[in-house]
């Protein structure tokens, strides 16, 4: 269900007012357009828990929310917060297990926002491309590891490494 911004507002209106339908209704449509939003973000078994988590903060801040208002920046908004609370976790159980999660010498907002650009440099590519460049260039998995985990051949795994990491360096020149 793709619902309209009107029709949002009106839904998380009457659920404030404690109507059952709406409020599922409201959830429904948050959570396909969360699973969307996070998809590219997030490492596929953590989709589903910070799916949970950012619809458990909307429970939690639906009373804050004003009809009047648009209701899906309120939800991007309550996502973003979500999503830097999930990095620092990633990072902080990184940090515990010994691995080293410094990308420039900084604070700790500079080290999320130099992910986030990542992550976005990384919705410019083809999925495949993306998920190949994650699993084997950050994650450190070999090219057979990596074949298995996408269903791609190993040659196929090594073209969308080559041919993403091209287009990564073309857009990081140009910006």
């Amino acid at each position: 269900m793709i619902a309209d911004e009107a029709t949002l507002s009106r839904l998380a209106a009457l659920a404030q007012q404690g109507d059952r339908p709406a409020y599922a209704a409201l959830l429904t449509a948050a959570r396909h357009w969360l699973l969307r939003y996070y998809r590219r973000r997030v490492l596929p078994h953590e989709l589903e828990d910070l799916v949970q988590d950012t619809l458990l903060s909307v429970h939690r801040k639906l009373v804050s929310y004003e009809p009047e208002r648009p209701f899906m920046p309120w939800l991007a908004v309550i996502a973003r917060y979500r999503f830097v609370d999930h990095l620092r976790l990633v990072y902080r159980r990184a940090e515990d297990l010994g691995i080293d999660t410094d990308i420039a010498v900084g604070s700790e907002e500079e080290t999320i926002a130099a992910k986030i650009s990542l992550e976005r440099l990384f919705e410019a590519l083809p999925e495949a491309q993306s998920r190949a460049i994650e699993l084997v260039r950050i994650e450190g998995l070999s090219i057979s590891e990596a074949s298995k985990t996408t269903g791609q051949s190993e040659s196929l795994v090594k073209v969308n490494i080559h041919r993403g990491l091209k287009r990564l360096a073309e857009l990081i020149e140009r910006s």
